[in-house]
């Protein structure tokens, strides 16, 4: 009778199939299958040159950084003009951080509107692991 083998085989491919998505289902939900990761970094103006609110040309942030891991995060800002990297920094964001407050200038940015991502990062002990980005564009 060949309707049992069918009947098996399509049961077969159906398991196959479905254990085949359990990684990508996980991954979708931060990997812990408990939901979304709450890690995030958001930003904060710091000195408002121009009193509008948003990031412009000579201003400070920061960022409020929240991750779950259990390293110190440190935040990577890079900011570019027409794909020219004119600035780029690092500061740390544990307790007792350095670096917190970043000006948006350089030497090689003297004015001008600009593309920045704050990329938000921690060491587990053996590799840098990335948990939040934010783009974001600076004013002229």
């Amino acid at each position: 009778m060949k309707t049992p083998r069918i009947a098996q085989a399509v049961q077969l491919a159906a398991l196959v199939l479905a254990l085949a998505l359990v990684p990508v289902a996980l991954a979708a939900k931060g990997g812990n299958g408990k939901g979304a990761d709450p890690s995030s970094i958001n930003l904060v103006m710091v000195n408002d040159l121009t009193g509008n609110g948003s990031p412009s040309w000579g201003d400070t942030v920061t960022f409020d950084v929240s991750s779950t891991a259990t390293s110190s995060p440190y935040v990577n800002l890079s900011c570019d003009q027409g794909g020219t990297l004119v600035a780029s920094g690092d500061g740390f964001f544990g307790s007792g951080g350095w670096g917190q407050y970043m000006t948006l200038r350089s030497t090689l940015w003297s004015s001008g509107a600009a593309d920045c991502t704050a990329t938000a990062y921690y060491f587990d002990g053996k590799k840098t692991v990335t948990f939040a980005t934010l783009p974001f564009h600076v004013d002229a």
